[in-house]
């Protein structure tokens, strides 16, 4: 493998990592980003840091701040219900697009990632809270395949984005409606069985909405 291939996997690697830990909390809102300490923990020069931050920066998951340097994208009340908008607007958007279009293989998609998003809220309703992250990526597994059929790339594309950023603020509020939630996505797979785009859209906005009410009225970001 040539020395450009190298360079070009580590900074790759990188760069998913950064995004992982940014998107589910591990760098917490408003962290500065000092670059020789992310050297060392992520195993990437300075120069292809500054790299990938300044790409972060353009996902609005970091700030740079001139010759300041970077830190993590704060959170805020306002910042959620702007995201929020987004996502329904996109996901609004896509569904009735790939209810139409989808085929077998893509109910029985729809299909996996709900029982795996079932099965990890039943632990959280449990009790267990140690399932946290796994339950949120198959909550964004299961919304994404409900639009993956769309069949437009730079939708997806945008969708995929902003309900990253969607997820950073549950995660950063550990935000989970228990039953309500859980219901509401069976009712969603329900919908997608029986292309109901239209009944599908009213309970994605109840989702999205209920979630955000929820969040705000907890004063996790305050």
């Amino acid at each position: 493998m040539s020395i450009e291939l190298v360079a070009a996997s580590i900074g790759d690697r990188a760069y998913d990592r950064i995004r992982a830990d940014i998107v589910f909390g591990r760098l917490e809102p408003g962290a500065r980003l000092r670059l020789d300490r992310l050297a060392n923990a992520y195993g990437a020069s300075v120069s292809t840091l500054r790299e990938i931050l300044s790409r972060l920066s353009s996902e609005g998951l970091v700030v740079a701040e001139g010759h300041r340097g970077f830190r993590v994208t704060p959170v805020s009340p306002s910042g959620f219900e702007d995201v929020a908008a987004m996502r329904l607007l996109l996901e609004t958007y896509a569904l009735p697009l790939t209810f139409e279009a989808g085929d077998l293989e893509w109910e029985g998609r729809v299909v996996a990632a709900h029982h795996k998003l079932a099965f990890m809220e039943r632990q959280m309703m449990a009790g267990d809270q140690e399932g946290t992250e796994l339950w949120k990526r198959y909550d964004r597994e299961f919304h994404q395949c409900l639009v993956d059929a769309c069949g437009s790339r730079t939708l997806l594309d945008l969708y995929g984005g902003v309900f990253d950023q969607y997820l950073r603020y549950q995660m950063v509020a550990v935000v989970f409606r228990g039953e309500i939630a859980a219901e509401e996505h069976r009712l969603l797979l329900n919908c997608a069985l029986t292309r109901d785009a239209d009944e599908a859209c009213r309970l994605l906005t109840q989702h999205v909405n209920g979630c955000v009410a929820y969040t705000l009225e907890s004063g996790a970001l305050a």
